[in-house]
């Protein structure tokens, strides 16, 4: 537009020199009228001479203005020189300016928008580094890198890095190293400065557990969850049997009346001693129950997956173990992934889900419990895996549940009758244990079909999910139904 309007004004100025000349000597000479100070008009040649610079200057910026896109220089010259010489004007537009034909700009209509950030097309090798986004929670004197040998042993001695582990991951056959930043400079500084070397880096981020400690409980209560989703009848049919479900969680008390037998193996992450954990106990037995109380699946196997340590509420577990735990959990064959914790968008992991997705696993995570105006958490959030809300006996939904597109479904989450470690027993409300309860679920589905794909999961939960009044971001496609979704076709 900028460029129409110059060619305006030069076209016309160039018009203007022309006729003003000749209106000036055609002009006759007029009185000056001293005792009114009037003015006399302007002569009809002069009138037309200022009219038709008018017109040149006004025209290719109306011509713009109609075509809805910017004139070419020699489009813009004949709409001027014509208002004044007409025809002749064009054939004197086309010697200054010769004739372009107009390329209207690529489209990008159709096209995908652009990933969203840290989705899993990043993350990849070569020369990329993902920053932390505002408010995520990472270890603060860790990153996580990804480069040849020699360069990396450049950029530790060149910002001070320790080495601590590294570990190749069969599942997505990437080599990564996991660093200690030596000093003060902070993880996003550290970031910036890896960005200058051909390799990958990233936070080593951290992840909650979505359950606070449930309270203790007699196992004598009664477990609503039985006939909200219909095990009974559900089991009737299948019980899960053998169906492996890798528990990535705290650790598990695998000695518990209602969870013995059920363990087929176990993958420490953490090495160091500790107590059985309140909830990674709950979500197995949510899962697998089989003596006092009625587990979804009584009759699956749990590879236990210990990656969240710390006491109470402060369990935390790091991608590097969480990548660790999920490359074990393919190397064992599970079919099914329980992730009951929620935390930042994360490009490891998410480029580990997808593999786990595309090598058969399902994925089934808690949406979280920082409330609805929580921005959507990870991995729930990813599209390869099913995120789950909770509800209540009345099918209400647990308030401080997230909200958002990333919600498939709900399932019982609030004032759930489960196992804790020692024998004892608790009542435990939150999305892990909804999301606990989902995977008990699609144990039952793929018992009763092995070959069922995650996609083929996902839809059959999806379109047997009983439907709740309430908004589809609040509560997915509704609450799940054990034996809707066993008998699903």
């Amino acid at each position: 537009m900028r460029r129409v309007a110059t060619v305006a004004v030069l076209a016309a100025a160039t018009v203007f020199a022309a006729l003003v000349p000749a209106a000036a000597q055609t002009r006759p000479n007029i009185p000056v009228i001293p005792e009114t100070g009037a003015r006399p008009g302007i002569p009809i040649l002069g009138g037309l001479a200022l009219g038709s610079v008018g017109c040149a200057a006004a025209a290719p910026i109306l011509g713009t203005i109609l075509l809805c896109r910017e004139l070419t220089m020699n489009e813009a010259y004949r709409s001027s020189f014509g208002c004044i010489l007409g025809p002749f004007g064009w054939i004197i537009a086309d010697a200054l300016v010769p004739p372009t034909t107009f390329t209207p700009p690529t489209t990008t209509t159709n096209q995908p928008p652009p990933p969203r950030q840290n989705a899993p097309q990043q993350g990849q090798r070569g020369g990329n580094v993902s920053m932390p986004s505002p408010g995520a929670a990472f270890v603060v004197n860790e990153i996580l890198l990804e480069g040849d040998a020699a360069t990396l042993a450049r950029i530790a001695q060149q910002l001070q890095l320790t080495l601590l582990e590294t570990q190749t991951f069969a599942l997505t056959g990437r080599t990564l190293a996991r660093y200690r930043i030596d000093g003060n400079r902070l993880v996003p500084a550290t970031l910036r400065l890896v960005a200058r070397f051909n390799v990958f880096g990233q936070a080593n981020y951290l992840y909650r557990l979505q359950q606070p400690a449930g309270a203790a409980s007699n196992a004598a209560d009664a477990q609503y969850v039985v006939n909200k989703l219909h095990l009974t009848e559900a089991h009737g049919i299948t019980n899960g049997d053998n169906v492996l479900v890798a528990v990535i969680d705290s650790k598990i008390d695998t000695k518990h009346p209602d969870l013995a037998g059920d363990v087929a193996a176990e993958d420490d992450l953490i090495g160091t001693a500790g107590d059985a954990h309140a909830h990674g106990t709950g979500m197995a037995g949510a899962i697998a129950a089989h003596s006092k109380l009625v587990g979804v699946a009584p009759k699956v196997k749990l590879l236990a997956v210990r990656a969240f340590s710390g006491k109470d509420d402060t369990a935390q577990g790091t991608t590097f173990n969480i990548l660790k735990g999920l490359d074990w959990a393919a190397s064992q064959h599970a079919r099914i992934v329980n992730m009951s914790f929620a935390g930042p968008a994360d490009a490891l992991l998410a480029d580990m889900l997808q593999k786990a997705h595309a090598h058969g696993m399902v994925l089934i995570a808690a949406v979280g419990n920082a409330g609805p105006r929580s921005p959507p958490l990870y991995p729930a959030a990813y599209r390869e895996v099913i995120g789950v809300t909770a509800t209540d006996a009345d099918d209400k939904l647990l308030p401080q549940a997230n909200r958002g597109p990333q919600v498939a479904v709900a399932a019982p989450g609030v004032q759930i009758l489960a196992p804790a470690p020692d024998d004892q027993y608790q009542l435990t409300s939150g999305t892990s244990v909804a999301a606990a309860h989902v995977s008990g679920v699609v144990a039952l589905m793929l018992a009763r079909n092995p070959n069922l794909t995650p996609d083929e999961v996902r839809r059959r939960l999806i379109a047997s999910a009983r439907a709740i009044k309430g908004p589809k971001r609040d509560f997915g496609a509704g609450v799940v139904d054990a034996l809707a979704a066993v008998e699903e076709k």
